[in-house]
């Protein structure tokens, strides 16, 4: 007799790995960004990233996505597990390294990729109690006030209207914050995010799809056995964490906490966000 629950999905991240990256699923991904985005979403292909490469090394619990819509924009989706200081700045590493690995040499600037980050954390990042943010650049004038605008010439050789579009776009989706019931199509993703769980009556784009292919029903049991296995990963790596992360903030000599850094960074951690945890000065674990 199975035990398995009919009413169980998986988890988007593992669909990331696993399901997403085929073209007959597209249409759940389309579906995904295109409630998040407020625009009708083609994805056109899925481009080389790093989680494409599977190993056990895989650095606490980072999905990610890079694909390329009709629009010729780079799109890369991100899930985040484990608590991490810097990740705004990672952000932002990743666009500029996607935007300098996209431009041709000798192209001018004028044909910079536009990229935008999706980024689904389940940890809590700054400080803020709404559960999905979007950021973008803009020029404000210090005397006036105004907001700059491209002139007719340029949004002529653009196609883009407002200075904003030229530059990477941020959504950063806290899933720990949404305590809610799903009011909107886009609050129906986020639902699915938080709670593994995709009701009949949910209308967004995609969304029923994604209900049928992520079906643990319809996984053999070697790909069964594979998402048990990755899903125990997840936890030993979470209980691991949080734990050293407790040790660290309750030890109080400095020699504790330099051990806690030295064990962390032995499972791969890097000297920053072992340093971070400790609650020491990373420049001890330099020396």
């Amino acid at each position: 007799m199975s035990t398995r629950s009919p009413r169980k999905l998986i988890t988007f991240d593992w669909a990331m790995k696993r399901l997403l990256r085929s073209k007959a699923n597209f249409e759940i991904l389309e579906g995904f960004l295109s409630e998040l985005l407020g625009e009708d979403i083609l994805i056109l292909e899925i481009l080389e990233s790093e989680s494409n490469k599977e190993s056990k090394a895989d650095k606490f619990n980072r999905v990610d996505l890079k694909v390329k819509n009709s629009k010729d924009e780079i799109i890369i989706i991100e899930v985040q597990f484990d608590r991490e200081f810097d990740y705004l700045q990672r952000m932002l590493y990743g666009i500029s390294r996607v935007i300098t690995e996209h431009q041709k040499e000798g192209e001018s600037y004028a044909k910079l990729v536009k990229v935008i980050s999706v980024n689904i954390l389940y940890f809590d990042l700054g400080h803020g109690t709404d559960y999905v943010y979007h950021g973008t650049t803009s020029f404000v004038g210090i005397h006036d006030h105004d907001t700059l605008q491209l002139d007719s010439r340029q949004q002529t050789q653009y196609g883009k209207s407002r200075i904003s579009t030229l530059y990477p776009e941020y959504y950063l989706i806290k899933v720990n914050n949404f305590n809610r019931i799903a009011t909107t199509s886009l609050d129906e993703w986020i639902y699915f995010l938080k709670n593994e769980e995709i009701k009949d009556e949910f209308k967004a784009k995609g969304i029923q799809k994604a209900k049928e292919s992520f079906s643990l029903l319809s996984m053999s049991d070697e790909e069964l056995r594979a998402y048990n296995c990755y899903q125990d990963s997840l936890r030993d790596e979470a209980s691991y964490v949080e734990t050293n992360y407790y040790f660290a903030r309750m030890e109080g000599k400095g020699e504790g906490k330099l051990e806690v850094a030295e064990r962390l960074i032995a499972k791969g951690m890097s000297a920053e966000e072992a340093a971070a945890i400790a609650g020491i000065d990373v420049e001890l674990l330099r020396h």
